[in-house]
């Protein structure tokens, strides 16, 4: 089932609008016209309590103003591309600094900030809305108009399915994304530390002290970053290791591991304490783990603070500065193609 009602209205007069899924089971998905941000995702516990497992905001107005990025459709280029720049084709071209030197999700008004046209839809099993958004030649530095659709599907086997499309008149990069900042044990309960995770990577990608990746392919074994067998996020978290110094915690991209084209699963988490159960699975060669590592006190819903660690995200995507490392899959779409990545989150209970 689709419900929409109107959120608020942004400061140049347009308004946004929420629309709710359910279905029927009682998970709901709550999602708005405004940078194509998941609002809330209620999902019941084991003892078949429902919560919201997502954080946020109860109203429009702290969207409008920086966040850190709760929710958000991410594009045209989601995590970093170092020093803010990159050549494609013999040219140069320079994108906002808006994280230390380099550039992050899209620049200083990425999808994430944009009204985005609206179409829900209920077919058998599923209710979703489609997203549609045209990025112009030359937004926020990046070549090329691009249109892009984006689909949001709920269905009755608690599956929530994030549809990529995007078509292109000139060469560009892009790594659209979602990011969604999850608790399993509810927003606003506290850390994730407890948290079981298990993500299907055996290899990772180092970053330099900014962030961004050395061009090198690790292998998590024998590291804090062997998640291979489920393990409780906070286990490692605080170990005396380079790569855990310079994110702080957790902020790295993985290497999903695959045989080939299409779904696998990236990540699974599992809070011991509500029982519930969080699968992820993507068409991506990659997922970005963070740990909610700059939460600084944000007042969230109900009253709620998030501090640092309140909350992980499961990224999934292409690697970051993918338009600067050779060795890295190519993020460049070019006229007559069609990029088209899926991500699946499946919710359950154990």
């Amino acid at each position: 089932m689709v419900k929409k009602e109107v959120f608020g209205t942004t400061p140049d007069g347009k308004t946004v609008d929420l629309y709710t899924l359910t279905n029927p089971h009682g998970i709901e998905v709550r999602l708005m016209t405004w940078g194509g941000i998941i609002v809330s995702v209620k999902t019941p516990d084991k003892s078949g309590k429902l919560g919201d497992i997502t954080l946020g905001f109860d109203t429009l107005a702290p969207y409008l103003v920086k966040h850190p990025f709760f929710g958000a459709l991410v594009g045209r280029y989601g995590n970093r591309i170092g020093k803010a720049r990159f050549s494609l084709d013999g040219k140069e071209y320079t994108l906002a600094v808006n994280n230390g030197p380099n550039a992050l999700h899209g620049g200083l008004k990425g999808f994430d900030k944009v009204v985005w046209q609206a179409q829900s839809f209920e077919k058998g099993a599923e209710a979703g809305v489609i997203l549609k958004y045209t990025s112009v030649d030359g937004e926020e530095g990046y070549p090329g108009t691009l249109h892009v659709t984006v689909t949001y599907t709920l269905d009755d086997k608690d599956e929530f399915s994030i549809d990529y499309h995007a078509t292109t008149d000139k060469a560009t990069p892009i790594n659209l994304t979602n990011h969604t900042y999850f608790n399993l044990a509810g927003e606003g309960s506290g850390n994730i530390l407890g948290t079981e995770l298990t993500l299907n990577a055996d290899h990772f990608t180092p970053v330099d002290s900014t962030l961004i990746p050395t061009g090198k392919i690790a292998s998590v074994h024998g590291t804090p970053f062997d998640f291979t067998k489920p393990s409780a996020i906070g286990a490692r978290i605080n170990d005396k290791d380079e790569q855990i110094g310079f994110g702080g915690g957790y902020d790295h991209n993985f290497v999903i591991n695959r045989k080939g084209p299409g779904l696998v699963m990236a990540g699974r988490a599992y809070d011991p304490t509500s029982g519930r159960v969080l699968e992820v699975d993507t068409t991506q060669p990659g997922v970005q783990f963070y740990t909610g590592n700059f939460l600084d006190g944000v007042h969230g819903k109900h009253g709620h603070i998030y501090n640092k660690r309140d909350a992980f995200c499961l990224e999934t995507q292409h690697y970051p500065d993918s338009p600067n490392q050779p060795n890295f899959p190519s993020t460049i779409l070019r006229p007559g193609q069609t990029y088209h990545t899926t991500t699946v989150w499946k919710f359950s209970t154990r």
